[in-house]
C-alpha cells in the first residue's frame, strides 16, 4: 500500500524544506517528532517482539536514537547497533538520550523485529560491500523489518537498487520521495506509511488519488456528458476495446470510425470511413469531445493518413499504441503545431521510440517528454507517471500486476477519452482514468482479460460518486 493524494519531494526539495522549518523550529525538536512517529508504528508491529535498531551516522540514525528511546520507555526489549559515531548535531544529541544497549554494527544479533535507521534520504551511491552484507543477513533474520523514511540502499530520487534489501513496511518522513513509488523502490519498501512530522510540503509532485465525479444531473442528456470517436483500422479488436471503456467511464455518445465498423453493443455508434479525407470530414463534427487514434491503427500508409487527419481535427487527442509508433521522434514536432489539447499513453518502449532514453528518474523524463511535445503524459507501468507541460506530476504506484496483459493500455485510452469529452482538465482526466483503470483492476481480481476489464469500470466510479 501507498498513500494515496499524498506529496512527492525530491532529496533536495526536502533538504530545502527542512531547511525551511529550522529557522523557527529547533532540528532537535523535529527529530524527537519524526523518532516519536517511527516509534508508535515500531510498537504497532513489533507486539512485543525484541527489537533491534540500526542507526547509521546521520540525521536518519538520529531518528533511530528517538524510537529506540520512546520504545524502551514504553517497555520494549530494545537494542541499538550503530554504524559508526553520529555526524550530525542532530544526531549526537539523541544518541545522548539513548541509556540502552548500544553496539557496533559488526556486533550486532539478529532479533525478530528490525528498524533500519542506517540511510535515508539522499542516498545515491551503493552501501558498502560489508555494511551491505550484514545488513541483509539481519533483515532476512527478523520476522519483520521496518524501514525509517526509506530502506538503506535505495537512491532517493531515482529509486535504482543500491543494494538494498527488501523490507516489510517503510515510515516516510514528512512526504513521499520519488523512490517509494519508483523502480525498484515498488517492492523493496513494503507497506508504505506517511508520517506528518511538521515539515512545510509544497510542490506540484503527488500520488494519484480517487478522483471525485459527478452523476448527470436532471438536465444532462448524450452529448452534454461528452462524445468520444474511436479510430479504427488493421486490429479493429483494439478499437473496440476502446470504445467500449469510453462507454463504461461515462461518455454519453461514443462512435467507431473504420472501414465498416463492427461491434457487438448496440449502443455504439459505427460510422463508415473510406479513408483519410472522409475521415477528417467526420471529425469535424463539433460535438465531438475527444478523439482517440492508435489502438490498433496499423502502420501502413492507410494508418498514416489517418492519423495525419487526427493531428489536423480541432478536437482533443488521444493517442496510443501505433499512432505513437507513427508519430516516433517527430511527435514533438506535430503536437506543438495542434491548437487543442493532446494526451499520450506510452508503455516504456513506446515512451523511448518517442523521445529517446533520456536521463534521470521516470519522472524526470516523462516530465521532459510533457514540455517537449507540450502534451499530458500518461508513462505506462508498474510506477504510471503522468506528467503535464506545466511540470506537474501524479504516480500510480502497486496497480494490479494483472493489468500486464493485452488490450488493458486499449481500455486505459477509451477511459481517458470519456474524462477528456466530459471535460476534465489535462491532469484532472488524466488522474482520473488512470484511478479508474487500476480501481476496475482490483475489483476484477486475478488473471482477467482487457475485455472483462470494462465490465467493472461502472463499479469503479460508483466509489467515486
Amino acid at each position: 500500500m501507498i498513500p494515496t493524494g499524498a506529496p512527492i519531494l525530491t532529496a533536495d526539495e526536502m533538504r530545502a524544506a527542512e531547511d525551511q522549518l529550522f529557522r523557527t523550529v529547533a532540528q532537535e525538536d523535529v527529530m524527537e517528532h519524526a523518532g516519536t512517529a517511527i516509534a508508535m508504528e515500531a510498537a504497532r508491529f513489533a507486539i512485543g517482539r525484541p527489537i533491534l535498531v540500526l542507526a547509521g551516522p546521520g540525521n536518519n540514525g538520529g531518528d533511530a536514537y528517538v524510537a529506540a528511546r520512546v520504545l524502551k520507555a514504553a517497555g520494549h526489549d530494545v537494542v541499538v547497533s550503530a554504524m559508526g559515531e553520529p555526524q550530525t548535531d542532530a544526531a549526537r544529541a539523541m544518541f545522548r538520550k539513548w541509556d540502552g544497549v548500544t553496539t557496533s554494527l559488526y556486533e550486532a544479533r539478529p532479533r525478530p523485529f528490525l528498524i533500519d535507521g542506517l540511510f535515508g534520504t539522499g542516498m545515491s551511491r551503493a552501501l558498502e560491500r560489508g555494511p551491505r552484507a550484514l545488513f541483509a543477513d539481519l533483515a532476512k533474520a527478523a520476522e519483520f523489518v521496518l524501514a525509517i523514511d526509506l530502506p538503506s540502499g535505495l537512491d532517493s530520487d531515482s529509486g535504482a537498487d543500491l543494494g538494498a534489501p527488501r523490507v516489510s513496511a517503510t515510515v516516510a518522513l514528512g512526504a513521499l520521495k520519488p523512490a517509494h513509488v519508483l523502480n525498484a523502490g515498488l517492492e523493496k519498501c513494503g507497506h508504505v506509511l506517511l508520517a506528518d512530522i511538521g515539515i512545510p510540503v509544497d510542490g506540484g509532485w503527488r500520488t494519484v488519488a480517487r478522483p471525485r465525479l459527478s452523476a448527470p444531473s436532471a438536465y444532462d442528456h448524450k452529448y452534454s456528458r461528452g462524445m468520444v470517436a474511436v479510430v479504427e483500422n488493421l486490429m479493429p479488436g483494439a478499437a473496440r476495446l476502446s470504445a467500449g471503456a469510453a462507454m463504461a467511464g461515462g461518455a454519453g455518445y461514443v462512435t467507431l470510425m473504420g472501414a465498416e465498423p463492427q461491434s457487438r453493443i448496440d449502443a455504439l455508434v459505427r460510422r463508415a470511413v473510406s479513408g483519410a479525407e472522409d475521415l477528417a470530414d467526420a471529425l469535424n463534427d463539433p460535438r465531438i469531445g475527444a478523439v482517440v487514434i492508435g489502438p490498433g491503427l496499423g502502420r501502413d500508409r492507410r494508418a498514416e493518413g489517418m492519423l495525419k487527419a487526427a493531428l489536423n481535427a480541432k478536437a482533443a487527442l488521444v493517442l496510443d499504441g501505433d499512432a505513437l509508433s507513427l508519430l516516433g521522434r517527430n511527435a514533438g514536432r506535430w503536437l506543438q503545431a495542434r491548437t487543442a489539447p493532446a494526451w499520450l499513453t506510452p508503455h516504456s518502449g513506446e515512451f523511448e521510440r518517442l523521445f529517446g532514453e533520456g536521463e534521470g528518474s521516470k519522472i524526470d523524463r516523462t516530465l521532459a517528454a510533457a514540455a517537449e511535445a507540450q502534451a499530458t503524459i500518461i508513462h505506462k507501468g508498474g510506477d504510471t507517471v503522468i506528467a503535464t507541460p506545466r511540470g506537474e506530476v501524479r504516480v500510480l504506484a502497486q496497480a494490479s500486476p494483472w493489468l500486464s496483459t493485452a488490450g488493458t493500455g486499449d481500455v486505459l485510452a477509451g477511459l481517458l477519452a470519456a474524462r477528456v469529452a466530459a471535460g476534465d482538465g489535462a491532469l484532472a482526466a488524466a488522474e482520473s482514468a488512470v484511478w479508474l483503470h487500476a480501481a476496475a483492476a482490483r475489483i476484477a481480481g486475478p488473471s482477467f482479460i482487457a475485455d472483462a476489464l470494462i465490465g467493472h469500470i461502472p463499479q469503479a466510479v460508483s466509489e467515486c460518486l
